[in-house]
């Protein structure tokens, strides 16, 4: 028999968690070759993994965001190795960690390429499928994380995988991942069946502000365009003007319906995730590209026009600050704001901080190998707890049995793992 889960865990209660950082973009490195950027090899936690799922428990959160690998994992076509997952998996579910499953975190195995491949929904879904019938305990998914970030960094602004700087290559990315991120919930409730399946969908919370009147239209554009991804993976009709802006860079009017279609089947079993960090809000010139604002509106006015648009249950998916001492400060801030909108009667249903070991070469976005380790975690790389570390178990510590999550039964049965 598995082991009983953690009484939290049973009952409808608000969902603390932290996160393990899995992202794998490629990259070019100095000489101009393509390099994979591994998180979980820069921070250590393939050797360390074990020791870091007793972290979560040391902090006494039972949910954890964790993606495995999926560049090492879909071999190919119908291929798999589950030697790491396998393990790491039996051992979260030993530990009863629930994990909310991130399949696609930045990257793509290099057989597929990268987001330009048409062939990639398909071949993500059937990745999903197989996940979730070797795992059938797992019942929390974010199929692809961060859709518009994947897409704008891939496509837009040329820093991983594909490496345009197009809207063209932005869109077609954008539809590629939205539809794989469909596909794969698709796959996934065919496979284990609604029953406790939950997909929270994380995704980066964007402003954009002008400080000049001649700035305006495109600030609005663009506070229109940060909202594709949820628009297309929710099926929520676009302006004319963003209609325009997708069939005029590839997107026909057929895949336009489809995701019409598609999105809103899905919705009984999502979750919004909203991230948040001082670099989602951005300053927009008449002309160039955006500079960062810095903190202006913050979580709570940001998170309420996201929820306004999609009307979902709401869970704070990820949030740090790159700067130890001040960390503290910010975990409360983004707490008290988070606190507000529930009172407020937004339905949220959980909090992250991320990640729990510190990260490295964030400070870059990646877009360099240069080793340098950014102070973002409950614990550093030599896994000691910092001082946000020991806020974050304080916080979670007083305030587990006072939020209840009205708006989701999250009681779920547990089977035994693969």
């Amino acid at each position: 028999m598995p082991p009983q889960l953690p009484p939290q865990v049973v009952r409808n209660h608000f969902l603390f968690a932290t996160g393990i950082e899995s992202s794998y973009p490629t990259i070019l490195d100095r000489n101009g070759k393509p390099l994979r950027v591994d998180e979980m090899a820069k921070t250590g936690h393939y050797d360390r993994w074990r020791e870091d799922f007793a972290l979560v428990q040391e902090l006494g959160i039972h949910y954890l965001r964790y993606g495995p690998p999926y560049h090492l994992t879909h071999r190919g076509p119908g291929r798999y190795d589950w030697g790491f997952c396998d393990d790491a998996f039996r051992e979260l579910h030993r530990l009863g960690i629930i994990p909310i499953v991130d399949l696609c975190h930045f990257g793509v195995p290099d057989w597929i390429g990268d987001f330009q491949n048409p062939d990639f929904p398909e071949l993500f879904a059937a990745y999903a499928s197989a996940f979730s019938e070797r795992y059938p305990w797992v019942r929390m998914y974010t199929p692809v994380n961060e859709i518009y970030i994947a897409a704008t960094f891939s496509a837009q602004l040329g820093w991983w995988n594909e490496r345009l700087r197009s809207d063209t290559a932005f869109v077609t990315a954008l539809k590629h991942l939205v539809r794989a991120n469909l596909l794969a919930e698709a796959a996934i409730l065919t496979t284990r069946g609604s029953r406790g399946t939950l997909f929270i969908q994380s995704e980066s919370t964007e402003y954009f502000h002008h400080s000049l009147p001649e700035a305006a239209v495109r600030a609005d554009f663009f506070n229109e365009k940060r909202f594709l991804s949820l628009d297309l993976c929710y099926g929520n009709d676009v302006s004319a003007r963003m209609y325009q802006y997708l069939t005029d860079n590839g997107m026909t009017r057929e895949q336009y319906g489809w995701f019409m279609t598609e999105g809103p089947r899905h919705k009984p079993y999502s979750v919004m995730g909203n991230d948040y960090y001082l670099t989602n809000e951005h300053m927009t010139p008449v002309d160039g590209p955006v500079s960062p604002s810095g903190e202006i509106f913050g979580y709570y006015f940001i998170t309420r026009q996201y929820y306004d648009r999609y009307r979902l249950p709401v869970m704070h998916t990820e949030t740090n600050l790159a700067d130890a001492e001040r960390a503290p400060a910010w975990l409360e801030k983004e707490w008290l704001n988070m606190l507000r909108l529930k009172q407020d009667g937004v339905p949220i249903i959980g909090f992250t901080w991320y990640s729990l070991t510190d990260q490295v070469d964030w400070d870059t976005a990646l877009r360099e190998d240069n080793g340098r380790i950014n102070p973002l975690g409950l614990y550093d790389l030599d896994r000691n707890i910092r001082p946000v570390g020991i806020a974050y178990r304080e916080l979670v510590a007083r305030w587990r049995d006072i939020l209840p999550s009205e708006s989701l039964c999250l009681s779920a049965k547990s089977t035994t793992p693969h």
